[in-house]
C-alpha cells in the first residue's frame, strides 16, 4: 500500500450528502437562481424582478380560496374520439399528461368562497398538455358554470393555454360555441362571470371564454393573444410595438379592464364580487 493510499484511507472522510435536485429554481425572466422555498412562499413570483410563474391548480386554489373549498369532478368525456397518432397515440399523451399532474385534464373546478364570498373557480393548468382546450376543458367549464348557477354565485376562471388540442380536430373547435352558450346562461341569470388571465392565454382560448368577461382581470406581463407575434408580423409585414400582446399593452388599449399582481389578486376578486354582488342585489 502505497503513502499516499494509506493517509486516504486514515482520514474521517463523511459521506457526501445528496442536495435534492429542487433546491433552485431559475428566473425565466431575469435568469436568477433562486431558493425554490423562497420563490413558492413569494407565490411564484420572482423576488428579484416580479416575473409572475406559471402555478398549477392546486396552487391556485390555495392563493384565491379561502379553508374549506371542495374540489368539484371533473366530467366524463369520449377520449381519443378520432383514434389521433402523431409521433404518439394521443391516448399516450394522456397517460403521460395524467402521470404528471393531479388532475384528469387541463381544466379544474372547485367550490368555495374568496374572502366569504360564495364562487365557483375554474382554473387552467398550463402543465397538463399546454392547458389546450379539449372536449373534457369544455365539458369542465360548462360544470362549472352549471354548478354556479345552481349555486347562485359568480363563476370565476383563470384561463392558461396555448390554444384548442390538436389531437381533437373540429371537436376542440366547438367547445368555443359551447362555452360561449354556457356564459350567456350567467348572464341571464345575473350571475358575475370573471377572468383573470395568467401566462399565456392564447388561441381559440382566447377567442371564446377567456375575453367574455364581465370582467377582465390579467397578472402581470402574462402574453394574451390569438396568433402568435411572429405569425402576426409576418402577414401584415410590420414591425410590431414593444411590448405587443403583454397584459400591459392590452390595458393600454382597453381590451382588459385592469392588471393585478398575484399578491393583491385575491383582495381584487373579493372587491370586484363585493361589487357586482350589491349591484344586482340594488
Amino acid at each position: 500500500m502505497s503513502w499516499l493510499d494509506r493517509v486516504r484511507k486514515a482520514l474521517p472522510f463523511t459521506e457526501k450528502r445528496d442536495t435534492p435536485d429542487n433546491l433552485w429554481t431559475k428566473c425565466p425572466s431575469c435568469k436568477e437562481m433562486l431558493f425554490t422555498k423562497e420563490y413558492e412562499e413569494n407565490q411564484s413570483v420572482c423576488p428579484r424582478c416580479d416575473h409572475h410563474g406559471r402555478i398549477g391548480a392546486d396552487a391556485r386554489f390555495a392563493q384565491l380560496l379561502d379553508a374549506g373549498f371542495t374540489i368539484l369532478e371533473s366530467p366524463k368525456v369520449k377520449e381519443d374520439p378520432l383514434k389521433f397518432k402523431d409521433q404518439k397515440k394521443y391516448p399516450e399523451r394522456l397517460k403521460s399528461a395524467r402521470a404528471a399532474n393531479p388532475h384528469p385534464d387541463a381544466l379544474t373546478n372547485a367550490l368555495g368562497k374568496i374572502e366569504g364570498h360564495k364562487v365557483v373557480l375554474g382554473v387552467q393548468d398550463f402543465a397538463f398538455m399546454g392547458g389546450s382546450m379539449g372536449m373534457a376543458v369544455g365539458a369542465a367549464f360548462v360544470a362549472g358554470a352549471d354548478k354556479a348557477l345552481k349555486e347562485k354565485c359568480a363563476y370565476v376562471i383563470c384561463t392558461a393555454a396555448g390554444g384548442a388540442r390538436m389531437q381533437e380536430g373540429i371537436l376542440s373547435l366547438m367547445q368555443m360555441p359551447k362555452t360561449t352558450v354556457a356564459i350567456r346562461r350567467l348572464n341571464a341569470a345575473g350571475l358575475p362571470y370573471i377572468v383573470v388571465l395568467t401566462d399565456p392565454t392564447t388561441g381559440g382560448v382566447t377567442a371564446s371564454y377567456a375575453m367574455l368577461g364581465d370582467i377582465q382581470i390579467a397578472e402581470p406581463g402574462c402574453l394574451i393573444g390569438f396568433a402568435g407575434q411572429r405569425v402576426i408580423q409576418d402577414t401584415i409585414r410590420e414591425k410590431l410595438p414593444e411590448g405587443f400582446q403583454r397584459a400591459e399593452y392590452l390595458l393600454e388599449h382597453g381590451m382588459i379592464d385592469m392588471v393585478v399582481h398575484r399578491r393583491d389578486l385575491k383582495a381584487k376578486l373579493a372587491s370586484v364580487l363585493e361589487f357586482l354582488t350589491a349591484a344586482k342585489a340594488a
